[in-house]
């Protein structure tokens, strides 16, 4: 599997999806910067946490216009996996790769802290090695990941089977509708998530529950 994780200023955690996806895959992801004009030839482009261009205007609002962003949205319409995590799920908010918004916490503070996930969907490459209901534990670190659509929409992704992960009962840290913590696009080949799978790949870490979306997309991919 070849990969990319896309750097913009003041990203965070390109150094962790890195890490996580060498250890994985055993090849290096190519780190490209965000005013590049084209992806190298991946199988996978991922878009990390962090804060890009430091939460300007909105929370990846700026980034979602970066040159790069033009050829990750249109390889994407042509089937290229897409893993926005944290921040990266807010750029694929802000660029209209993904239906709604990540808002404010609703308490309106900073949360970082490990929290219970419930795996809602695996037939997708970011899930198939999770069993459906499956309870992981991610860590989130974020002060807008309030996911708000309205009810159409989110009945249309429940619907169509969209709705990846959701933060378990009592254990929703910033008031998202129904819990929901990711998403898929239509065409199931863009994911974002506000927690941190790529935080959890190694028992030194604390925990091992993230290592499955990346084997999922190894077996997938390669």
């Amino acid at each position: 599997m070849k990969s990319a994780v896309v750097v913009f200023p003041a990203s965070n955690c390109d150094r962790d999806a890195a890490v996580a996806l060498e250890q994985i895959s055993g090849t290096r992801p190519v780190m490209v910067w965000h005013d590049d004009s084209e992806l190298p030839d991946v199988d996978l482009v991922v878009l990390p946490g962090g804060f890009a261009h430091g939460d300007y205007l909105r929370c990846g609002a700026m980034a979602a216009r970066s040159a790069i962003m033009r050829d990750v949205r249109a390889k994407a319409e042509s089937g290229l996996a897409v893993l926005g995590i944290c921040n990266g799920f807010q750029v694929l908010a802000e660029a209209g790769m993904l239906p709604g918004a990540l808002m404010r916490n609703a308490d309106l503070k900073y949360v970082c802290r490990p929290v219970a996930l419930e795996v809602n969907e695996t037939q997708s490459a970011f899930t198939r090695k999770y069993d459906k209901g499956q309870r992981v534990t991610f860590p989130v670190a974020h002060g807008e990941g309030n996911y708000f659509a309205d009810d159409s929409t989110l009945d249309r992704l429940e619907g169509e089977g969209r709705v990846v992960f959701r933060y378990a009962s009592g254990d929703n840290p910033n008031g998202s509708a129904r819990n929901i913590a990711g998403i898929l696009n239509e065409k199931r080949n863009v994911l974002g998530l506000m927690p941190h799978p790529e935080r959890v790949c190694d028992p030194l870490l604390g925990g091992t529950d993230g290592r499955a979306l990346f084997e999922s997309l190894l077996e997938a991919l390669s």
